[in-house]
């Protein structure tokens, strides 16, 4: 699960093109996968994005990966803390937090996202899912997946997340907000980041 600053800056956990209605078989067809497995097809909010970043696949998947680290390169992400050892697998968590700013409906708060891997390829794609629990605000489940593609240049990162919850579904013109750029500057800190190593 991915979350950001301004409401969310899941990483849902979380995460391009973003549309606040359900996916078509079309667009359900043409997700991002990892193992064959995407978002949620059915989730009224989901977003995709993507980034070339310059520098070799090595870095960018060890920063982004080692997400005891995120806090040292995300403003967004204000705590990590792994729920196992061991390089990330299926069954791998971790959870983190995110600042989430007051909204019309909801309060500011600090959001707790607990992820699980589900699936993973080092080096090419990885796929977690979680909820994210704050005082006021709940997003039940998010389903977010990231490729890893090495081209020339570089690597073409691609993320694409959707988010799920009755709270969020009742406004989903504010929860979009805040997911479509969160993953916006997910990406753009770890290009910065990367680059700059």
């Amino acid at each position: 699960m991915s979350f950001r600053s301004a409401l969310i800056a899941i990483p849902l956990a979380a995460a391009g093109i973003f549309g606040v209605t359900a996916a078509t078989p079309a667009e359900a067809a043409t997700s991002l996968t990892c193992h064959g497995v995407g978002i949620d097809a059915a989730a009224q909010l989901h977003y995709r994005t993507e980034t070339l970043i310059k520098a070799p696949l090595s870095t960018v998947w060890k920063l982004h990966t080692a997400v005891e680290s995120w806090p040292s390169w995300q403003n967004a992400v204000t705590s990590v803390k792994r729920l196992d050892p061991g390089p990330l697998r299926p069954g791998s968590r971790f959870r983190w937090t995110t600042p989430a700013p007051a909204t019309p409906t909801t309060p500011a708060t600090t959001l707790v996202i607990t992820s699980t891997v589900q699936q993973v390829t080092p080096g090419r794609c990885i796929r977690w899912t979680g909820p994210a629990i704050g005082d006021g605000l709940s997003i039940d489940r998010g389903v977010h997946v990231w490729n890893f593609t090495p081209v020339r240049g570089g690597v073409l990162v691609r993320t694409e997340e959707s988010w799920t919850g009755k709270q969020i579904e009742a406004d989903p013109a504010t929860a979009i907000q805040y997911l479509a750029p969160g993953l916006d500057a997910w990406l753009a800190a770890l290009k910065t980041t990367a680059e700059a190593r």
